[in-house]
C-alpha cells in the first residue's frame, strides 16, 4: 500500500516514543512507598488491557481517514479522522487537539521528561555526590547535567533535521535493540532471585485492592494507587492519548484493520512486557519502600541489588544506557508527532515546522535543569488535555471501528 514508511518501521516510530523514561523513571515514581505503593503496577495493566483497545481504534481510523499529498507525504492522525470521521463542523475539536498534541511534545512527554531522566541517569552515575559543578542562574548543576544537555541538543538536531524518514530509520535501528537489551537485564535479574516472585505479585495484587500501612505509618492508599497506575500506564503506553495514529497514518499499508492490529501491541510491549520488567524488579529487592530515594535512584537500587553478582556500578550503567536509548528514541518521535499536529494547525506551513523544530532543541537544552515533580506535573497535565478530544472521537466513531473489523475479517475467511 501507499505511505511513507512500512508497517514495522511505523510501530518502531510509536514504539520510539513510547518506550522512555515511563518505562524506568515512570514505574518507580509510581509505586514508590511516597506515591502509590506496589498497587499501581496492578493499576498500570489494567490501562493497558483498554489501552490495547483503544490502541487498536486509533491505528485502524488513522489509515482509514489519511490524507496523501502530492508529493506522496502522508498526513494523518486524529485530527483527520476526527474532521473526516466526524464531520467538517467538528474541525475545532481536531484543533484543539493538534495544539495540545504540539504542547505534549514541546514541553511534555517529548522533552522535559525524557532529558531529565538522561540527565539524572548521567548525574547518579557520573558525579553521585554532585561534587563538580557549576552556578547557572543562581543554582549549582552538575558538570555532567550541563555537557548532557548540550550533547543531546546536538544529537536531537541531527536527526530531527531530517524528518520521519530519517526518525524512523534511527528508531528501526535502536528500539528492537534496547528492548532486547533491557528485557534481558531484567529477565536476568527475575531468574537469579527467582524465590522472591511469589511474594512480589502478591504484594502487587494486595496492594491494588486494600490500604497498607508500612514502615514510618506511610499508607499506600487504594485511590492513589489506581490514579498513579493509570497515569503512568496512559503516559508510558500512550493508549488514548492519539499520538500512535500520526505513526501509524505514514504506514506502507491498504488495511486500515492490519495496521491498527500492528499498533496495538505496542501497548502490549510497552506495559505488559517492558513496565511489568521494571516494576517487578524494584518490587521483589524492596527498593519500593525506601522514601529516601526518587525516580531513576529506585531503579538503580533494585538492579544494584538484583544484579548482585556484578559490581553496582556496572549495573548502574547498564540502567543508565537503557535509559538514555529509551529517552532519546522518546524525543526524536514526539518531534514527529509536535510537527504533525503543527502541520494541521498552521496549514502545512513549512516555516512553522522549521521554528518548532529549534524550539524543541531548545527545550531538549532546558530540560535537565527542571525538577523531576516539575516535569511529570506538567507531562500529565498536558496528557490529560490531549486525551480528551481523541477520547471523544473513538467514542464516536467506535461504530466505523466494528464495520471495518468484521468486514476484513470476513474477508479473511474467504481467503
Amino acid at each position: 500500500g501507499t505511505g511513507e514508511v512500512t508497517s514495522f518501521g511505523a510501530l518502531c516510530t510509536a514504539l520510539s516514543a513510547t518506550i522512555g523514561t515511563g518505562n524506568i523513571v515512570g514505574v518507580a515514581t509510581a509505586i514508590g512507598i511516597l506515591a502509590g505503593g506496589p498497587g499501581a503496577l496492578f493499576w498500570m495493566w489494567i490501562a493497558a488491557l483498554f489501552g490495547m483497545a483503544t490502541k487498536y481504534s486509533e491505528g485502524l481510523l488513522a489509515v482509514k481517514y489519511r490524507k496523501i499529498d502530492e508529493d506522496g507525504h502522508v498526513l494523518g492522525g486524529p485530527f483527520y479522522y476526527i474532521e473526516s470521521g466526524m464531520g467538517h463542523k467538528w474541525r475545532w475539536l481536531a484543533k484543539i487537539f493538534a495544539f495540545f498534541g504540539a504542547c505534549v511534545g514541546l514541553m511534555g512527554i517529548g522533552t522535559f521528561t525524557q532529558v531529565n531522566g538522561i540527565a539524572s541517569a548521567v548525574q547518579a552515575f557520573f558525579d553521585p555526590d554532585k561534587a563538580n559543578t557549576v552556578s547557572i542562574l543562581g543554582n549549582d548543576y552538575s558538570i555532567a547535567i550541563v555537557i548532557t544537555a548540550f550533547i543531546l541538543a546536538i544529537l536531537v538536531g541531527l536527526v530531527v533535521i531530517g524528518g520521519i524518514q530519517r526518525i524512523s530509520k534511527v528508531s528501526q535501528i535502536i528500539v528492537p535493540f534496547m528492548a532486547v537489551l533491557y528485557i534481558v537485564v531484567c529477565l536476568v535479574l527475575i531468574i537469579v532471585n527467582i524465590n522472591k516472585v511469589p511474594a512480589a505479585f502478591a504484594t502487587i495484587v494486595k496492594c491494588a485492592f486494600k490500604p497498607m500501612s508500612f514502615a514510618g505509618g506511610v499508607t499506600a492508599s487504594l485511590a492513589i494507587a489506581m490514579q498513579k497506575g493509570v497515569a503512568r500506564g496512559i503516559f508510558s503506553n500512550e493508549a488514548g492519548l492519539g499520538s500512535a495514529p500520526i505513526a501509524a497514518a505514514a504506514a506502507q499499508t491498504k488495511e486500515p484493520v492490519r495496521q491498527g492490529l500492528v499498533t496495538m501491541t505496542g501497548t502490549f510491549i510497552d506495559t505488559i512486557i517492558v513496565c511489568t520488567m521494571t516494576g517487578l524488579s524494584i518490587v521483589m529487592m524492596g527498593s519500593w519502600q525506601d522514601g529516601s530515594l526518587e525516580g531513576i535512584a529506585v531503579t538503580t537500587d533494585a538492579f544494584q541489588k538484583g544484579l548482585f553478582f556484578m559490581p553496582g556500578q556496572v549495573a548502574a550503567f547498564i540502567l543508565m544506557i537503557c535509559l538514555v536509548f529509551f529517552a532519546f528514541t522518546t524525543i526524536l518521535g514526539w518531534d514527529y508527532y509536535g510537527e504533525r499536529c503543527l502541520e494541521y494547525l498552521t496549514n502545512g506551513s513549512k516555516v512553522s515546522v522549521q521554528i518548532y523544530r529549534w524550539l524543541y532543541i531548545l527545550c531538549v537544552f532546558i530540560g535537565p535543569y527542571m525538577t523531576v515533580k516539575a516535569v511529570w506535573t506538567i507531562a500529565d497535565i498536558f496528557n490529560g488535555l490531549m486525551a480528551i478530544p481523541n477520547i471523544i472521537a473513538l467514542l464516536a466513531l467506535s461504530g466505523v471501528v466494528v464495520a471495518e473489523t468484521k468486514d476484513y475479517f470476513a474477508r479473511h475467511k474467504e481467503l
